[in-house]
């Protein structure tokens, strides 16, 4: 007779302590666990609190695998990045009838822009400024992942970051706090959904708590040193918006935070995030991030782990610390069995609120892949979406006729030459991050313009160049199965080549920039200028005086000085996800007219860096269109000024503002006023357009930034076509945290700016009294 062993969450069910409808219930989630709590030995709880890693296992490998001891024993809370529901399901199964409380095991993924339907990088789709897509796109991800066994997904990434040499800018939403804590509560709604009843949603974990994209040097894994005044007024909203909007965990960051390791961090960890903030699930570790605070310098592999857990964090991912050490650590009196029981609970009420005690096997059904993943409907989205993310950066006359008419959209005819190391590979299109993608599924920018143009136009493709001149360099951003297959041609032979295809063409898209691994995690670099080789491909092309639209390839702002200056078109399209291809065409054609705004300032050269719109104004600023003044704050060599300033992008068709028209003058601590303008389509396109509203406090008790985003309407106007533009202004949105950490609006004077960005604005004048 084989003996199959219930849950104890069925045990409990069938003894009358858990009904179905009783789930829902708090108290009953307490008293479920308590239950269960007061069954689990030191080990067992320990054990909870351990997330190793495994993506070798195969489907009928589970049992015999190394985890699967460590499972049958409870010494395993979760695993990551597992693909497959069968593979899931014979894990799962595991704990459940293995183990001696078959308590259900989490399964985390990096499910960041997508699952195998790819969305732009996070970065680009900030660029939609689109909270119902962004929104969307998390959704699709949720269902796609859950149908492949996952519970849980370590997204969305909210770091601010204004350093572009920083590489995962690529999987953050830019350099706002406001728009950054408006994308994080839109990703964690779509992953989450209400409430996470649903087989279809799934948890969400909000990274890297905290700072982490103030890295110094923009160095990954960097020191960060900044006042607490600065982190609360320019980094933390976005992680405390993602709190508010119910996350179900949060990822500890692996820089120092005030001198302290953010994983050790207990004012980080508990008075911030649980204490002022509320939250009420639990703080997972980075990558090894326990045992990396060994090389920070503040202890052995027991030590950081006791400070891990006493500041707050509750789950270990990969050191092994926790498995390792605790046990010890409670019986020393290092850390109390209350710490533990609160760490481990937490755990527990994460499982229970995903519904995995009710049934372990809710992610596991194996009939939802075929259905549910990469369908058309998931990739129509992602293919709308990414055109959406699209920033039109430049867009002259080829001719260089200031009155001529702009070379974007052109009509898909005659020889269209396709020319750069980036215009034929299928991996580096979903960019960064697409852990679960199926890579050669994603049509390279020239097997989709074929397939819209075919009948049409005539395709032609050359290499041009490889991605860099340095090899060792390319293999470094290349890496993850994006090899762009490095020619072994001299660098004349790829260009003659090239020119001798551009030449036969009516129009020349040149496919350059970076590669996909260019950016992401440890994907720093110091020079932004698009790579050697490509530069001088592009400077090749323009001499044959064809027509050249560079689309650039890219996952964070670059140096793009002389190609702004030569270059007739320039169409920034990041890393659009699995229908790049498809959405490039469709703005190169003009089925779709690009509407994106950049939410990263891209400067002129990287000694400007760090470069952000909403800057201090210092006691020497540099007078408004003065380049350079001796004694003022500025370059010699430069001026102050990005060469494209955040929310900028351009539009098939040209809008103008009205001047603002303020409601009143003034307004108290209790009241508010209307700023309104009118935004006109003065073109012949129909279009989106952006409206921007920045405010500055003009006199403060601290100093205050020169402008501050406070909000923004994304519009669709027909040619000729007229809209009012309303912003409830009212005293709420003018506060910030004052010297003393006290968030305050304080009477005065302040300006309100509204336009299609950051740069150019019309201005008013108010007083809050």
């Amino acid at each position: 007779m084989i003996y199959k062993k219930l849950s104890l969450s069925v045990l409990l069910f069938a003894a009358g302590f858990l009904t179905a409808s009783a789930q829902k219930s708090p108290q009953d989630m307490d008293r479920f666990i308590d239950v269960l709590m007061n069954k689990m030995t030191l080990e067992e709880k320990i054990g909870q609190l351990n997330l190793p890693v495994t993506g070798e296992i195969t489907t009928g490998q589970a049992k015999s695998s190394d985890i699967a001891a460590k499972i049958k024993k409870g010494e395993v809370g979760g695993l990551f990045n597992l693909k497959g529901v069968e593979k899931i399901r014979e894990v799962q199964k595991q704990a459940v009838e293995q183990s001696r409380l078959g308590i259900p095991l989490l399964f985390g993924m990096d499910v960041i822009h997508g699952y195998e339907t790819m969305f732009p990088i996070p970065l680009g789709l900030s660029c939609t400024w689109d909270m119902t897509a962004i929104e969307e796109s998390a959704r699709i991800a949720a269902v796609e992942a859950s149908a492949d066994g996952i519970s849980w997904t370590f997204s969305p990434m909210v770091d601010i970051s204004r350093d572009p040499r920083w590489g995962r800018v690529s999987e953050g939403s830019g350099e706002d706090p406001f728009l950054g804590a408006m994308i994080a509560e839109a990703m964690v709604r779509g992953y989450q959904g209400k409430n996470m009843e649903r087989n279809d949603e799934i948890m969400a974990c909000v990274k890297h708590f905290a700072l982490y994209g103030a890295g110094e040097a923009g160095r990954d894994y960097n020191t960060v040193d900044m006042s607490r005044q600065r982190m609360f007024n320019d980094y933390m909203l976005p992680y405390e918006a993602a709190v508010e909007a119910g996350v179900g965990s949060v990822m500890a960051s692996f820089n120092e935070v005030d001198g302290i390791p953010a994983t050790a961090n207990k004012w980080l960890m508990t008075d911030i995030l649980r204490g002022q903030w509320g939250f009420n699930g639990f703080v997972v570790t980075d990558y090894t991030g326990i045992s990396e605070m060994i090389d920070h310098g503040i202890g052995d592999l027991q030590t950081v782990s006791a400070r891990a857990i006493n500041a707050g964090v509750d789950m270990d991912m990969v050191s092994e610390g926790f498995v390792g050490t605790l046990k010890k650590s409670v019986q020393e009196g290092k850390v109390s069995m209350e710490t533990l029981n609160t760490a481990c609970r937490r755990i527990l009420e994460a499982k229970y609120k995903l519904g995995l005690f009710d049934n372990p096997y809710k992610y596991c059904d194996p009939k939802r892949p075929a259905r549910d993943i990469f369908t058309k409907a998931h990739r129509d989205a992602a293919r709308s979406i990414a055109a959406e993310s699209f920033v039109l950066l430049k867009n002259d006359s080829p001719d260089g006729n200031p009155n001529g008419n702009p070379l974007l959209p052109f009509n898909p005819k005659g020889n269209i030459a396709v020319i750069g190391p980036l215009a034929n590979s299928r991996s580096n299109m979903p960019g960064t991050w697409s852990v679960a993608a199926v890579l050669d599924r994603c049509p390279s920018l020239v097997e989709g313009l074929k397939e819209m143009t075919a009948g049409k136009a005539n395709i032609m493709y050359a290499k041009g160049s490889n991605l860099i001149s340095d090899a060792s360099y390319e293999e470094r951003a290349t890496m993850f199965g994006r090899s762009l297959n490095r020619d072994n041609r001299t660098d004349q032979q790829l260009l003659d080549e090239a020119l001798n295809v551009a030449r036969q063409s009516d129009i020349i898209i040149a496919a350059l920039g970076e590669s996909s691994e260019m950016s992401g995690e440890s994907s720093s670099r110091t020079d932004l200028n698009i790579p050697d080789v490509q530069q001088n491909l592009l400077k090749e092309l323009l001499k044959t005086g064809k027509p050249v639209v560079l689309v650039l390839f890219t996952g964070r702002p670059l140096t793009l000085t002389w190609e702004q200056e030569h270059v007739p078109a320039i169409l920034n399209v990041w890393f659009g996800g699995s229908e790049a291809a498809y959405a490039i065409g469709d703005a190169l054609f003009g089925y779709v007219n690009p509407g994106g705004k950049l939410t990263m300032t891209f400067p002129k050269n990287v000694g400007q860096i760090p470069l952000y719109y909403a800057h201090k104004n210092t006691g020497r600023p540099l007078k408004e269109g003065k380049w350079f003044e001796k004694f003022r704050s500025n370059y010699l060599d430069v001026d102050n000024d990005p060469l494209y300033p955040f929310g900028y992008g351009l539009s098939y068709t040209t809008f103008s503002y009205s001047d603002i028209d303020l409601s009143h003058s003034s307004m108290d601590m209790t009241g508010s006023l209307t700023a309104a303008v009118e935004v006109t389509n003065t073109g012949t396109w129909p279009g989106t357009e952006v409206v921007q509203l920045y405010i500055r406090d003009v006199v403060g008790s601290s100093t205050r930034p020169v402008k501050e985003l406070k909000g923004f309407q994304k519009i669709f106007l027909e040619p000729g076509e007229m809209k009012i533009v309303r912003f409830k202004i009212a005293p709420e949105m003018l506060r910030y945290y004052n010297y003393d950490l006290q968030l305050v609006a304080e009477p005065g004077d302040f300006e309100v700016m509204i336009g299609t960005n950051s740069r150019d604005v019309k201005t008013a004048k108010f007083t809050l009294n």
